[in-house]
This record gives structure tokens, sequence and C-alpha cells, in this order.
């Protein structure tokens, strides 16, 4: 019986971190709180139990972030196409050679 509610208590936890990320919370807030997440567990000093609690919820803020990307990626490529745009390419990072001319879109 112990045993039930303390997975009932976990439960609610999870339950509660998976919440917290998907409320008003910015696209920037939930980023920032996924890095504060990434700093605990990265520190290696949280006993297993908070650790575990914190993977949680970074792990909820994650999928927060990533809906917000996909639905912002899906709102972009709507707007292109309603706009008789060409199709959306991938980004090339110029690496900031010094050789690199001014034609090849360095701004």
């Amino acid at each position: 019986m112990a045993k039930a509610k303390a997975k009932k208590s976990k439960d609610s936890k999870a339950t509660g971190a998976a919440s917290e990320a998907k409320d008003e919370m910015s696209f920037e807030d939930a980023l920032e709180a996924l890095e504060a997440v990434v700093d605990k567990l990265e520190d290696g000093e949280l006993p297993l139990e908070q650790a575990l609690s914190e993977f949680e919820r970074g792990v909820a803020l994650s999928r927060r972030c990533s809906e917000e990307l996909d639905s912002a990626d899906r709102r972009i490529e709507i707007l292109i196409e309603q706009s008789g745009g060409k199709e959306a390419e991938a980004f090339e990072f110029d690496s900031g050679d010094e050789g690199s001319s001014a034609e090849e879109g360095a701004f």
C-alpha cells in the first residue's frame, strides 16, 4: 500500500511538471527554464529523486519548446505558400571565413 501511495505521488509530480511546462510560459521562459534544469543535472549534486524530478521537468519543457518551434515552422510555411514565395530553403551558416565575398549572403 505504501508503494502505491509513493507511485501516485511520483505520478502527480510528473504531471505537475508537465502542466507547468504547458502553462502560459513564453518560449523564451521555457527555454531558459530548460537550460537551468540542464545546468542542475550537469552539476551532479542532486539526490536521485530530485534529479529524476528535474529530468521529468526538463523533458516536459523540451517537448513544450519543440512543439512551439514546430508550430512556428508550420506558420512560416503557410505564410510563404500564401505569399506565392519560393519554397523554404535550409539556412546555411556562414563560418565567417575572411575569404568570403559579400555576394555569398554576408551582412
